[in-house]
């Protein structure tokens, strides 16, 4: 099988092509009008490459840590074609490089799948990164007061917890208070899909 001019198709995410579009509705909210969002952890770049679609006048600026995910990223991109997406950037958020203007930060399905050093980095330099008003949107399962959502959460922690120790669904009410103590004050919490949860954030 393969796509439009005989290419092979690109790895896929089922879960990313089912919530792009639930994501898209909620950042066409709370999206500036234009500027550079940059997107942490774009994986297989479905999110990247719809988003851009969906805001013409905004700069998307993928990113990741990993190497097989960049190249995933780029040809994404390179077969996107599309003028406001821009190639990938290499980006670990403990040591991330010069970014730039940013106007946004898009981060979904990152803090759980990673050490919590990963989320205090994150809200750290999205302090650093954003002008004041200027929102960071995180996507994915959470904790609500210590307590998952849905069995299906509950047991989707556990298989993360036994594949890493460090990694887990976290405590929305902890990332949070982080938050705040970073200058990023909570906007919204907004219900999802698959017992996901978009959080908007705001630079103080």
């Amino acid at each position: 099988m393969s796509e439009r001019g005989g290419l092979p198709p690109l790895p896929a995410s089922p879960p990313a092509e089912r919530n792009k579009q639930p994501i898209a509705d909620v950042l066409a909210r709370v999206l500036p009008p234009s500027g550079v969002v940059l997107e942490i952890a774009s994986g297989t770049g479905q999110h990247a490459e719809h988003f851009a679609r969906a805001f013409p006048a905004l700069k998307w600026q993928p990113s990741d840590p990993d190497v097989d995910s960049l190249a995933i990223l780029a040809e994404r991109v390179r077969r996107a074609a599309l003028p406001n997406l821009r190639a990938p950037l290499e980006l670990d958020v403990h040591a991330p490089p010069p970014v730039g203007d940013i106007a946004a930060v898009v981060c979904s399905n990152m803090i759980h799948i990673a050490p919590w050093s990963a989320c205090e980095a994150l809200l750290r330099n999205a302090e650093r990164w954003l002008g004041a008003g200027a929102p960071l949107v995180l996507y994915g399962p959470f904790q609500r007061g210590g307590q998952h959502t849905a069995p299906s959460n509950a047991a989707f922690d556990a298989d993360l917890r036994r594949r890493n120790p460090e990694w887990g669904v976290r405590d929305l009410d902890d990332v949070v208070a982080l938050a705040r103590r970073h200058s990023l004050a909570l906007v919204e919490i907004v219900a999802m899909p698959a017992n996901n949860f978009t959080v908007v954030l705001t630079r103080q």
